[in-house]
C-alpha cells in the first residue's frame, strides 16, 4: 500500500481571493506563515479545526480545500461511492 496524503487547493483559492498572501491567510486562521507554507506544500496536515477555519476564510466546503488519498488505486478510494 502506498503512502496516504492530504492534498489541498489553498494556493489556487488564495489566488482567486484577491491574490491573498500566505501571511494574510495565516493571520485570518491564527497560525504562522510557515504553517501555511507547510500545508500548501503537503509537508504538514492541518488539524481538523484548522482545516475548517481555512475553508471558512474562503467560504467554501472543506472538500473544496482538502482531499485525501490513501495511496490505494482510485477505484479503491472511491469504492464507497458505489456501495
Amino acid at each position: 500500500m502506498g503512502k496516504s496524503q492530504v492534498r489541498n487547493n489553498i494556493r489556487k483559492l488564495r489566488f482567486h481571493h484577491d491574490e491573498m498572501t500566505q501571511e494574510q491567510l495565516a493571520e485570518k486562521v491564527g497560525v504562522t506563515r510557515q504553517t501555511i507554507i507547510a500545508i500548501e506544500s503537503a509537508k504538514y496536515s492541518p488539524s481538523l479545526e484548522l482545516a475548517f477555519r481555512i475553508a471558512l476564510v474562503f467560504g467554501v466546503p472543506l472538500e473544496e480545500v482538502f482531499s485525501f488519498s490513501s495511496g490505494k488505486s482510485d477505484i479503491q478510494d472511491n469504492l464507497y461511492l458505489i456501495i
